[in-house]
């Protein structure tokens, strides 16, 4: 199968998922604004996706498809469907109770990631609440994790690339629908988590069931393939909660800002997040999989080679998503955003801290294609030093910053020690002798960079006023960004066209 193809996939239903995404942002937006109820929404949804991709996503992924991909390459796929079977069990059974814990200790955790909210009882009792209604959600996206995981190693990627979009459309629904109908409204986004997961979960199960990986209950602590992954998962918890504990701490910072911090970060990583998720997260999904059978079939030339073809074709698309989002800023969120509660003000702040999470977002994408070149070959604690060294630097940037860019400040740590951590990774790839650049990269730089100037040149001069961008009308500022968008990325390709770039020259098949 063309790596690709598999990339145009992962992209194309991670598009979709985003752009659903945007839709759902745009329905809380104009139902909700950015206040007190989304403040306590954001914080009640973060507890359970941290605890998802510290377990689920991140974790575990990291240690389970390349170990299921060394079954699959060498003991064929009944083995590797006994080792689904006991990993299934043990990861229902840890999050069973790890969900029953969460809802229980619910007021314990929101004092923890939300300590300003402590000074209105109101605000604090809808955050506990919101947390017991979302916290279920994370047994369900492990499932879902392990599910995609198994798919992914089988190259049914599209299936958990489509995934995503069934939370998004459960958030619009309810929101519009269902939020008329409580009595406090904003319950129906926390009932759209719980639903959402649930119908992620069973959306993949015909997927597993046609290759004859539907997980059934087998519970044996002392597989030694379950053991192995649990072996690794340890550095990996600790690699992973590094990031999540820095999320985490930022959110402590922003809860004793002024209202509406924790929701202009959000709704500024959210636009960040969708080249992340197109580029980044879809890299890494197929990458890992073909990595890891190149190791187990001591092919390390070829190992190299993926590396290097995923970061000339991260930095191809990467590069120019970083520059635009942080030029057209406030023409994205005015088109999304700016209706019925979400205020001018709003704008403004969350333009603040897009500009600033930008900066960072070539390193952001770039981690989630290095790193897999440590996982694939079972080494996680490099990653793990220097997500530790990453995690320091973030919190000594947010007390350089925080007192002087307010919620802004904490965007740019994040992003400026994603930046950090990328480099690390890289320093470390070449120093393990793990990857080795192929031949052309300064010329590849050269062409780059002429056409991010032009791409630049042409989005500043396209792009308008933010007066005009406040005052136009919603199908105006649709219309207007669809030709800048698009004046942009023409503009972009065509000059990487007169450089030499073919789409021929960045064909790869995945490993077989």
């Amino acid at each position: 199968m063309s790596l690709l193809r598999s990339l145009a996939t992962v992209s194309g239903m991670t598009l979709l998922s985003r752009i659903l995404g945007f839709v759902r942002d745009f329905v809380i937006a104009r139902v909700f604004g950015a206040g007190m109820l989304t403040d306590a929404f954001f914080v009640a949804f973060k507890l359970p996706n941290l605890l998802r991709r510290l377990f689920a996503e991140g974790a575990f992924s990291q240690a389970f498809v390349p170990i299921l991909g060394e079954y699959k390459n060498k003991g064929g796929e009944a083995q590797a469907k006994v080792l689904v079977d006991h990993v299934a069990t043990l990861l229902f059974l840890i999050l069973f109770v790890v969900t029953l814990a969460g809802i229980a200790a619910a007021p314990v955790l929101v004092y923890i990631s939300a300590p300003g909210f402590a000074a209105d009882p109101g605000k604090f009792a809808l955050t506990v609440e919101l947390t017991r209604i979302t916290f279920p959600y994370i047994l369900f996206m492990s499932l879902v994790a392990l599910s995609g995981g198994v798919l992914n190693t089988w190259s049914r990627f599209a299936v958990p690339a489509f995934t995503p979009v069934l939370l998004n459309l459960s958030f619009i629904g309810m929101a519009l629908f269902a939020a008329p109908h409580f009595a406090q409204p904003v319950m129906a986004l926390g009932w759209a988590v719980f639903l959402g997961g649930l119908l992620q979960l069973a959306f993949q199960v015909p997927a597993l069931k046609r290759i004859g990986m539907l997980p059934r209950y087998s519970f044996s602590w002392q597989d030694p393939g379950v053991r192995r992954i649990l072996k690794l998962m340890a550095p990996a918890v600790l690699g992973v909660s590094v990031s999540q504990v820095s999320l985490l701490i930022n959110t402590i910072f922003a809860s004793f800002l002024g209202t509406g911090s924790v929701s202009w970060l959000y709704y500024a990583d959210r636009l960040m997040e969708f080249p992340a998720g197109m580029l980044g997260a879809a890299l890494g999904t197929i990458l890992l999989p073909s990595l890891s059978k190149y190791h187990a079939g001591e092919k390390f030339d070829e190992y190299s080679k993926l590396l290097d073809w995923g970061l000339r074709l991260t930095l191809l698309l990467a590069a120019p998503a970083t520059l635009a989002l942080a030029i057209i800023a406030v023409p994205l969120i005015t088109t999304l955003f700016y209706h019925g509660a979400f205020m001018a003000v709003d704008v403004f702040k969350t333009r603040d801290a897009l500009v600033a999470y930008s900066l960072g977002l070539l390193g952001l994408i770039l981690v989630k294609v290095l790193a897999p070149g440590f996982y694939a070959k079972q080494n996680i604690r490099t990653p793990v030093k220097i997500a530790l060294v990453t995690l320091f630097v973030t919190q000594l940037l947010n007390l350089a910053l925080v007192g002087w860019l307010k919620h802004a400040g904490l965007a740019l740590s994040i992003g400026l020690a994603a930046c950090l951590n990328a480099l690390l990774l890289y320093r470390g790839l070449r120093r393990h002798n793990i990857y080795t650049p192929r031949p052309g990269w300064p010329v590849f730089y050269a062409k780059l960079l002429a056409a991010l100037l032009v791409m630049g040149a042409a989005l500043w001069l396209a792009s308008g006023t933010a007066s005009d961008w406040m005052r136009w009308t919603l199908l105006e500022r649709l219309l207007r960004l669809s030709f800048v968008v698009t004046l942009g990325g023409a503009v972009y390709f065509a000059t990487l066209w007169l450089t030499g770039f073919r789409l021929r020259d960045f064909k790869r098949r995945a490993a077989e």
